[in-house]
């Protein structure tokens, strides 16, 4: 068996592009009754605002320091990233508000119910964001997308209604400072290696390997590899 370890945020492109590119490797590979997935939270903004407060190539040309016309070339690169996996990827039109209840709610996920209905949610929730541009603060948005999954819907409401989960939350996100994650995704192999980034399906069909080879103690990329991440000051550009 093999655990792999993900540290990501809902409103990160490349953790979406990765988290899908990582999951079409091992279904490529045959591997999906021998990895099981463990999820982190990683806030890439914590003092994001709880309310949306404008668009987002804006926004993007702002923290890059880019024309809008720039940031909106950016923006749609990284989202043809995402149409290549199949996936109706809509990053300029994204409403981009606080996750950390997104995270609180995974965390429920995973203390209550299977892996099966954990990834479902980890999926449910990037595509509200990245596909159906809903904003990730709002409570309705989290509670409809647990009940789709098979989450309880009162159980759902009343933590959201709460502060539960939010250490534990909090707890991710010290972990990742004391391993010196400062971008996401950041992915562990049985609590040993690390790919740091969105690798390519071959790049990470290659860390596969080399985790059932036992031969993957070093902490590095496959040759040829320029991960791309997203950290607290932005995300890599291409």
């Amino acid at each position: 068996m093999i655990t792999l370890t993900i540290w990501s945020d809902f409103a990160c492109p490349y953790c979406y592009i990765g988290e899908t590119r990582l999951q079409n490797a091992i279904e490529e590979m045959g591997l999906t009754d021998e990895v099981t997935v463990d999820f982190r939270a990683f806030e890439l903004n914590p003092f994001a605002p709880k309310e949306y407060e404008g668009p987002t190539p804006e926004r993007f040309a702002q923290k890059y320091q880019l024309s809008l016309e720039g940031a909106k070339q950016q923006i749609e690169q990284i989202s043809e990233l995402g149409r290549e996996l199949g996936i109706d990827f809509r990053y300029a039109t994204t409403r981009y508000t606080n996750t950390r209840d997104a995270h609180r709610l995974m965390k429920l996920a995973e203390a209550k119910y299977d892996r099966e209905t954990v990834g479902k949610l980890n999926e449910a929730l990037f595509a509200a964001y990245f596909t159906e541009n809903l904003e990730l603060s709002d409570h309705k948005v989290l509670l409809d997308k647990a009940v789709g999954v098979g989450m309880n819907k009162d159980e759902v409401r009343e933590m959201l209604e709460s502060d539960k989960y939010d250490d534990e939350v909090r707890f991710d996100e010290r972990e990742a400072q004391m391993r010196g994650i400062h971008g996401v995704p950041y992915i562990v192999f049985n609590g040993g290696f690390a790919v740091p980034g969105a690798m390519t399906v071959e790049g990470f069909k290659s860390a596969l390997e080399r985790e059932l080879k036992k031969q993957g103690a070093e902490k590095e990329t496959p040759k040829g590899e320029r991960p791309h991440v997203c950290g607290p000051d932005g995300c890599q550009l291409l």
